[in-house]
C-alpha cells in the first residue's frame, strides 16, 4: 500500500507540474501537439539549421510536434497548412496523426526493411537535416538503458553519415549518464562541428540533452553498434 501511495503522489506531482508548465500552455495556444516543439525551435534558432526548401528527416516523430515545427518553417508566414516549400519525412514505431505535407512511415528504425522504406521515400535525395527525438522505453536498469539509448543514437549517426549533404546536420536526443561521453566522442569523430545544447523547454530535472553535429566527415568511422548485454 505504501508503494501505491507513493506512486500516486509522484503521478499527482508530475501532473501538477505538467499542467502548470508554461511550454505546455504555449503549445496548446499555438497548436503544437507537444511542448517538445520548443526544444527544436530553440536549437534551430540558435544554430539556424532548417531553411525553406530543405529535405528534413524526423526520426522518432510521434506525436508530431517536431514535424509540425518544421512544416511551419517551410510555409509562408509560418502557416500550419497550405503552401509548403521543402520535404519532411517522419518515422516512428508508434502511430502519428497526419501532419499536412509530411510523409509518415510507421515502423522500427532498427529494421532494415523500414530503413529501405525511408530510402525509397527519399528517392535518392540527399538530406539537409536529420532530427532525432528517439528514446527507448526505459527499464530503470542503468546499464541496459544506456545500451538502448546508445543504439538509437548510433543508428541516427549512421543514417546521417550515409544521407546528409556535406553541410548537413544531425540533431539527436541523449541523456547524461553512463555512455554519454562515448556518444560525444562518436559525434566528434563523425562531424566537423559538434554543439551540446539543453534548451530551456527541456525540464531542469531531466538528464535529457541534445547533441548537434554539423558537416559530416566523409572519412569518419562507421559507428560500432552496442550489442544487448554489453
Amino acid at each position: 500500500m505504501k508503494v501505491k501511495t507513493k506512486s500516486k503522489k509522484v503521478n499527482r506531482a508530475w501532473l501538477n507540474d505538467h499542467v502548470n508548465d508554461p511550454y505546455v500552455k504555449l503549445a496548446q495556444r499555438e497548436g503544437f501537439r507537444a511542448r517538445a516543439a520548443y526544444k527544436l525551435k530553440e536549437i534551430d534558432e540558435t544554430l539556424r539549421l532548417i531553411k525553406p526548401g530543405d529535405v528534413v528527416v524526423d526520426l522518432g516523430s510521434a506525436p508530431g510536434a517536431w514535424s509540425q515545427y518544421v512544416r511551419r518553417k517551410f510555409a509562408p508566414e509560418g502557416a500550419a497548412s497550405g503552401e509548403l516549400k521543402g520535404t519532411i519525412i517522419a518515422l516512428d514505431i508508434l502511430p502519428m496523426e497526419p501532419v499536412e505535407g509530411v510523409t509518415f512511415l510507421q515502423g522500427d528504425f532498427r529494421d532494415d526493411a523500414v530503413l529501405q522504406q525511408l530510402d525509397d521515400a527519399l528517392a535518392g535525395r540527399a538530406v539537409d537535416v536529420v532530427i532525432s527525438d528517439m528514446a527507448p522505453n526505459l527499464s530503470g536498469i542503468e546499464s541496459a538503458d544506456a545500451t538502448r539509448i546508445a543504439n538509437l543514437v548510433e543508428l541516427a549517426v549512421e543514417f546521417a553519415r550515409g544521407h546528409l549533404k556535406p553541410d548537413g546536420a544531425l540533431v539527436a536526443k541523449l541523456f547524461h549518464g553512463s555512455g554519454y561521453s562515448q556518444l560525444v566522442k562518436l559525434f566528434k569523430e563523425t562531424f566537423r562541428t559538434v554543439k551540446p545544447l539543453k534548451p530551456k523547454a527541456s525540464r531542469d530535472k531531466s538528464s535529457e540533452t541534445f547533441l548537434v553535429g554539423m558537416g559530416p566527415k566523409r572519412t569518419a568511422p562507421v559507428p560500432k553498434m552496442h550489442q544487448p548485454g554489453t
